[in-house]
């Protein structure tokens, strides 16, 4: 394999910027609307999901009356794409990892849960955007993480092989979708979810993106 042919493929929230704690805060506020009362724990059961997917995991658990689940969901990303504009920063080592992947020649993608006008949110935001060959998003697909669907677009338009590609994701659904495609997956979770039996199917774990770029040249 020439190293032209072999690509990362990240993840977006929780791994290129720290959208997380934004995205909790977001259901807490836009779900209690409907008399769902979440707290940040219960936010993790759907991490990593489309949130419309979220939102229809939350009703079949705790059916509400009122606004339908897109309409909720359109709720969160509106209130999330506002908290990024006013406060998204991006994760320790962003600009460091995509430099050092450029230097090594690994071709750069990224495939994201979040709808497409949210990518394009946090790719000016974090002035990033011309970094990325390939940008893709899960809300084109039949099905979100962790579905393998959004990976092997991603893959489809990259024009190489899964086998050639490794992804980068925060969160244990992220990973089932990758794995589910046939992609080798880097795991960098959050402190609070390192000790998520389900991380330890990642081909790879790191504590952050500074340590994933000292290792890049030997992967």
């Amino acid at each position: 394999m020439t190293r032209d042919a072999r690509a990362l493929i990240f993840d977006m929230d929780g791994v290129l910027i720290d959208s997380e704690p934004l995205w909790r805060r977001a259901e807490i506020e836009i779900f209690a609307t409907v008399g769902l009362e979440l707290t940040e724990a219960d936010c993790g059961n759907t991490q990593g999901m489309r949130m419309d997917e979220a939102a229809q995991w939350w009703f079949d658990r705790y059916p509400w009356s009122g606004p339908g689940t897109i309409e909720i969901s359109d709720r969160v990303v509106d209130r999330v794409i506002g908290l990024i504009r006013a406060e998204g920063k991006p994760m320790p080592g962003v600009l460091e990892v995509l430099a050092a992947a450029k230097s090594h020649a690994w071709r750069i993608a990224l495939a994201s849960s979040s709808a497409m006008r949210l990518i394009e949110t946090v790719l000016d935001r974090l002035e990033i955007r011309d970094s990325f060959e390939v940008t893709c998003s899960a809300e084109d697909e039949e099905h979100g993480k962790p579905h393998p669907d959004v990976y092997r677009s991603t893959v489809r338009r990259l024009g190489i092989e899964c086998a050639d590609c490794i992804a980068i994701e925060d969160s244990a659904n992220g990973v089932a979708s990758a794995q589910a495609a046939g992609i080798r997956c880097i795991a960098i979770p959050p402190p609070e979810s390192r000790a998520d039996p389900r991380f330890e199917k990642a081909d790879w774990r790191f504590n952050s993106l500074v340590d994933l770029t000292d290792s890049l040249a030997t992967l």
